[in-house]
């Protein structure tokens, strides 16, 4: 249990207060920002957001430069993304500001991912994140943290980039996924 496995907990840990702060009825007043009002709950779940996103640069950052590289890690960090990203993306279609269709999307191709994964597993494999999929990850946090803010500070001259974003991080996710089974397909098709 080195440090960036613990980040990679504490993130996970972060979650449910994430959830709690979007799900509770908090009313802790509103800030109007261009055209939208932006509720002060809504604002402190995006900064929680955007911290925990940040934690997974940093441990990612920490273990590559100490070496501190582990299977465990290699198995947390992901589904610490994973729990998160769902756990928002969820969120904000019941807030009306994502649609079901493409967080379907981007949540079943987590889902495929995981079961690669786990087949992997079975065969003695650890499939460790590629590039494609970090960007996918970036491109998905940032849509995510501007839609939260209710897409501040865009929305003071109207433009939609928490919304443009989310096709952009969709676009990303569907092409790493492909991508991802692409270059990992052995592992399917060799298992027993």
């Amino acid at each position: 249990m080195n440090i960036p496995n613990r980040i990679t907990i504490s993130r996970i840990l972060l979650i449910p207060i994430f959830i709690l702060l979007l799900s509770l009825p908090l009313n802790w007043g509103n800030w109007q920002i261009g055209e939208s009002t932006l509720p002060i709950a809504d604002f402190a779940a995006a900064l929680l957001f955007i911290f925990a996103s940040v934690t997974d640069w940093v441990d990612g950052f920490y273990a590559r430069k100490y070496n501190l590289v582990t299977n465990l890690g290699k198995f947390l960090d992901p589904l610490a993304d994973k729990l998160l990203v769902s756990a928002a993306l969820i969120l904000l279609v019941e807030m009306g500001f994502a649609p079901a269709w493409v967080v379907i999307i981007i949540i079943s191709r987590e889902f495929a991912v995981t079961g690669l994964r786990l087949v992997a597993a079975g065969e003695g494999f650890v499939l460790a994140a590629g590039s494609m999929g970090k960007l996918k990850t970036a491109t998905q946090m940032i849509a995510i943290a501007a839609l939260l803010l209710h897409n501040f500070p865009f929305s003071y001259i109207g433009f939609p980039f928490g919304t443009l974003m989310l096709y952009v991080a969709l676009f990303f996710t569907i092409v790493s996924g492909v991508d991802y089974f692409i270059k990992n397909w052995h592992v399917m098709r060799d298992s027993k």
